[in-house]
């Protein structure tokens, strides 16, 4: 019985091996999750934030959609969340993100709290 040594492969350079396509959907989980993260208080009532992503070759387009407290310094909550989202982004998917769009779906008033009824009484 004869043990010849087995015959390597050829090294195949990196840029030859194929390629990564990371999903939309899963940049957009990403996105919304570091939007999670970067707002410090959210509504207790609030939805979560949900992110819609576009990608085209390696760069990413970002929409987050928010619930924030009103008032609030909403300009400074909105860039901490760009700022979030396109950090991670490039980091966890290595995605340049030139724009993090961010709308705001809701705004809970301070000022308005829930009955015991579940329903909302404005105070004026």
């Amino acid at each position: 019985m004869s043990t010849s040594p087995r015959a390597t492969p050829p090294r195949v350079a990196p840029a030859d091996r194929g390629a990564t396509r990371i999903a939309d959907r899963v940049v957009a989980k990403i996105a919304a999750q570091s939007a999670r993260e970067a707002l410090v208080a959210r509504p207790e009532q609030a939805a979560a934030p949900h992110a819609t992503v576009t990608v085209h070759h390696d760069i990413a387009r970002v929409r987050v959609s928010l619930e924030l407290d009103y008032p609030s310094d909403l300009a400074a909550q909105c860039a901490a969340v760009r700022r979030q989202v396109a950090l991670r982004v490039e980091e966890y998917a290595g995605m340049s993100v030139p724009e993090v769009d961010i709308d705001i779906e809701h705004l809970h008033s301070t000022h308005v709290r829930p009955t015991t009824a579940g329903r909302d009484r404005r105070l004026r």
